[in-house]
């Protein structure tokens, strides 16, 4: 019983950081691409919208999230006015996506192998 709470709690803490890392990748993006007006705010809506994107995509199918993520990330970014273009957005939400899920993957299956769990 013990096991599983600790995963529970594990859990809780790596969608944490899932959400902490996808809202630093777009503050580094959005720094990149010259925003200074509003930067927290912009990021954290962006972020937020990404991350729901890939939390929706995880649910029905984890590929889902590679397509809903760029894409909740490529509808975000337009509503903002960032002079980006739609390819680029995409691909640039799809490597936001990519990085963010990789480290959170890592680190979660990292720390099931050390409560015995995998």
């Amino acid at each position: 019983m013990l096991y599983r709470l600790i995963t529970i709690i594990g859990g809780l803490v790596f969608v944490a950081a899932l959400f902490a890392l996808v809202w630093f990748f777009c503050r580094k993006f959005l720094e990149h691409r010259g925003v200074k007006e509003n930067l927290t705010d912009r990021a954290t809506t962006l972020a937020t919208w990404t991350f729901a994107g890939i939390s929706v995509g995880l649910v029905f199918a984890v590929v889902g999230a590679f397509l809903l993520g760029p894409w909740a990330f490529y509808r975000t970014l337009r509503g903002q006015g960032v002079a980006i273009s739609d390819g680029a957005a995409i691909w640039w939400g799809f490597g936001i996506v990519t990085a963010s899920l990789g480290i959170t993957a890592i680190g979660f299956f990292g720390f099931l192998a050390a409560v015995g769990a995998y």
